[in-house]
C-alpha cells in the first residue's frame, strides 16, 4: 500500500511501485485532469505538484509519493471559484483545444507560488510545457494577469 496526501486528503492505493504517478491518478484515482501525452516528460501535459513542486507525472513512480504531498489541477478551484490562474486563462482565452492546460495551468500556479511577479525570462526559464495549438502569446499574457490577481487578492 502507497499512502499519500492528495489534494488535502489522505489516500492509500495498491498499485507497483514503478507504476507513473499519472496512471495511478489517472486509473486507480480516477482523477483525469492529469493527462498524458509523451510518456517521456518533454511536453507537461501530465504535470501535478509534488510537495508544491511542479513535476512530470508520467515519469514520477508512484512510490515516490509515500508520504508526500501530491496537489491536482482538480483541486484548484475552491468552492467554485477559480483559482487567479484558472481565471486569467478563461479572461485571455487562452485554450484553443485545450488538452495541455491542465498540466500548464500546474506549472504555472508552481511558478507564480515562488516567484509572484515573474518576467518574461522567468516564464521562458520556468514554463517548459508544450502546447501544439502555439498559444504562447495568449499563455505569456494570462500568466502576467495571474500575478496580478494574485496581487490584488
Amino acid at each position: 500500500m502507497i499512502e499519500f496526501e492528495l489534494n488535502g486528503a489522505q489516500v492509500s492505493i495498491s498499485a507497483p511501485a514503478d507504476m507513473p504517478l499519472l496512471w495511478a491518478l489517472r486509473d486507480l484515482l480516477r482523477l483525469t485532469g492529469t493527462k498524458y501525452s509523451c510518456g517521456i516528460a518533454q511536453c507537461g501535459a501530465c504535470t501535478v505538484h509534488l510537495d508544491g513542486a511542479a513535476v512530470r507525472s508520467c515519469v514520477v513512480p508512484v512510490s515516490a509519493v509515500k508520504g508526500r504531498r501530491v496537489t491536482t489541477i482538480e483541486s484548484l478551484a475552491a468552492d467554485g471559484a477559480f483559482s487567479p490562474v484558472q481565471q486569467a486563462w478563461i479572461d485571455e482565452q487562452v485554450p484553443q483545444c485545450g488538452y495541455c492546460q491542465s498540466g500548464m495551468i500546474m506549472a504555472v500556479e508552481a511558478l507564480l507560488a515562488h516567484n509572484p511577479d515573474p518576467s518574461d525570462a522567468d516564464i521562458d526559464r520556468e514554463i517548459t510545457n508544450i502546447c501544439r495549438c502555439g498559444t504562447y502569446p495568449r499563455i505569456r499574457k494570462a500568466i502576467h494577469r495571474a500575478a496580478e490577481l494574485r496581487r490584488a487578492s
